[in-house]
């Protein structure tokens, strides 16, 4: 008999799952002017596909600060989770941007993507499948943003924004995670990393897992194509073939 789970799904939420109509980008250029004193022009930069510390500290440098506070020097190197949660400007910063974002939903308004609902309804309710996020969120801005989507308790495990600011460290430690809870390993195919951006399809190559791309963010189904993901969906309204493809 087969071991259940059998797929461990993982999902990014921005233009994945939902969209939340420029709350998160909002509450994060709030969160820097006031706790680094810097505001400018974000030109082209993208947040698609970053985690928040990051944004916070390219921003921050590009508007001429160096990233850090006193006790911030591991977080502006690299991607530790210590740097994400560090006393310094850095996880202030963080700390007010998940404060801010909490206003910033209430008084708008979280937008579930087509067939998301359906989707991952469908997915948590099979014992083939273990459903969790892979966001470059902080825990409490992926709470936060899910909260009034009825969506959040249906993930059960997670990797987060607040676990490394580099994007890459997150599939193996949502990996861990999983192991942890179902007691079962999960190898190659049998993760599926589910998202609207070329950094979701390349995050998870190093563990060879099957990548899903949903062309709901700003990118095309060819742009996505073209980084070589297992599936390509437009949108999940049909979410079936989604479930199908994801479970296959």
């Amino acid at each position: 008999m087969a071991a259940f789970p059998e797929r461990l799904i993982l999902f990014d939420i921005d233009c994945t799952l939902v969209d939340a109509h420029g709350a998160g980008g909002r509450a994060i250029l709030q969160a820097i002017a006031e706790v680094y004193g810097l505001r400018g022009e974000v030109g082209d930069y993208s947040f698609h596909g970053r985690t928040d510390p990051e944004i916070v500290l390219d921003l921050v440098r590009m508007w001429g600060g160096d990233g850090r506070g006193a006790e911030d020097g591991a977080a502006a190197g690299g991607g530790s989770a210590a740097g994400a949660a560090a006393d310094g400007l850095l996880g202030r910063c963080l700390a007010r941007y998940v404060e801010l974002l909490e206003g910033e939903v209430a008084r708008g308004r979280v937008e579930v993507l087509p067939g998301v609902k359906e989707l991952v309804t469908a997915l948590a309710a099979d014992r083939r499948a273990l459903v969790g996020l892979l966001t470059g969120n902080v825990a409490e801005g992926a709470r936060i943003k899910l909260g009034p989507t009825g969506l959040w308790p249906l993930f059960r495990v997670g990797a987060f924004g607040s676990d490394s600011a580099v994007r890459g460290d997150l599939p193996p430690l949502a990996v861990a995670r999983a192991e942890a809870l179902s007691g079962r390993r999960f190898r190659g195919k049998e993760v599926v990393v589910v998202g609207d951006t070329p950094a979701d399809i390349e995050c998870g190559r190093p563990l060879g897992v099957k990548a899903v791309a949903v062309a709901t963010g700003r990118h095309s189904p060819e742009e996505l194509a073209a980084h070589g993901p297992d599936h390509v969906f437009a949108d999940f309204s049909d979410w079936q073939a989604a479930y199908a493809a994801m479970l296959a």
